[in-house]
């Protein structure tokens, strides 16, 4: 209450914005003195505006991809739109733009972090594997349960030779898969009495890689997946035991000769 007087000492509390510095909740108006906000500020972490920028375009991307692997995976590349990968993702087509060429760039994406996940899994089964044999099997066995998996099965299998054309979908095949298998075919053939160069030790790859291949395809399109799974299984382990056996009987295998005199 006003006495005469008596001087008055009033602290005026302006309105102002406050913005959230992680750029993740909405900004409000804070009814406190410009002081008391600025110390509440100081003790937060800084963040710049590229760091806030740069994080946030990072999940954006995220967020898109993860969205168009479900809606690829559930209707195909051709019952798959922009329009419902963007509503998935909560964003704009202009943000999807900003990262993606249009909707094939969109599934080149989604591609290669399906084959990347399948490496992954496939190179979690062969740790601790010592015995080149041993890690030839669990490395089969961990390839078939992948290409069991709906969403490897739509993704890569069947839509994406036809999207992304031969030669493109061989080199995203190589970049992942083609080196395990190097890798695989690698320490058996070093187990074993044959002494091969590398154009033969190659050659090993790429007949066991176009195996696989095969072998992935023919599980996707099987009536009974599982029983086309113990086949494959069953014949690549036969052709592996048929190897060992030659090696330990101490068979030799070199590379033929060249006919370029």
């Amino acid at each position: 209450m006003w006495r005469p007087g008596k001087a008055q000492t009033r602290t005026c509390v302006t309105p102002f914005t406050v913005t959230d510095p992680f750029g993740c909740g909405p900004s409000y108006t804070a009814g406190m003195t410009r002081s008391h906000a600025e110390k509440l500020l100081t003790g937060l972490p800084k963040v710049t505006g590229g760091s806030r920028r740069a994080q946030y375009s990072a999940s954006t991307k995220r967020a898109l991809i993860e969205v168009a692997t479900a809606q690829f995976s559930e209707h195909g590349y051709g019952g798959t739109s922009l329009d419902a990968i963007v509503a998935g993702a909560r964003v704009t087509k202009g943000a999807l733009y900003h990262h993606f060429s249009g909707k094939q760039g969109v599934f080149e994406a989604v591609f290669a972090k399906v084959e990347d996940d399948a490496s992954r899994t496939i190179k979690a089964a062969l740790r601790g594997c010592q015995d080149p044999w041993e890690k030839a099997r669990a490395g089969l066995r961990a390839f078939l349960a992948v290409v069991q998996e709906p969403v490897y099965q739509r993704v890569v299998i069947q839509d994406g030779p036809a999207i992304l054309g031969y030669e493109r979908f061989r080199e995203q095949e190589e970049r992942s898969s083609y080196a395990i298998v190097q890798d695989i075919v690698g320490s058996v053939l070093e187990a074993s009495t044959y002494e091969l160069g590398e154009p033969m030790r190659q050659t090993f790859s790429r007949i066991f890689f176009g195996a696989m291949s095969a072998a992935g395809e023919s599980v996707s399109t099987a009536g009974d997946p599982q029983q086309a799974v113990a086949r494959i299984e069953a014949a690549i382990l036969f052709i592996l035991e048929g190897l060992r056996t030659l090696a330990e009987q101490g068979i030799v295998l070199t590379d033929p000769p060249s006919d370029r005199g």
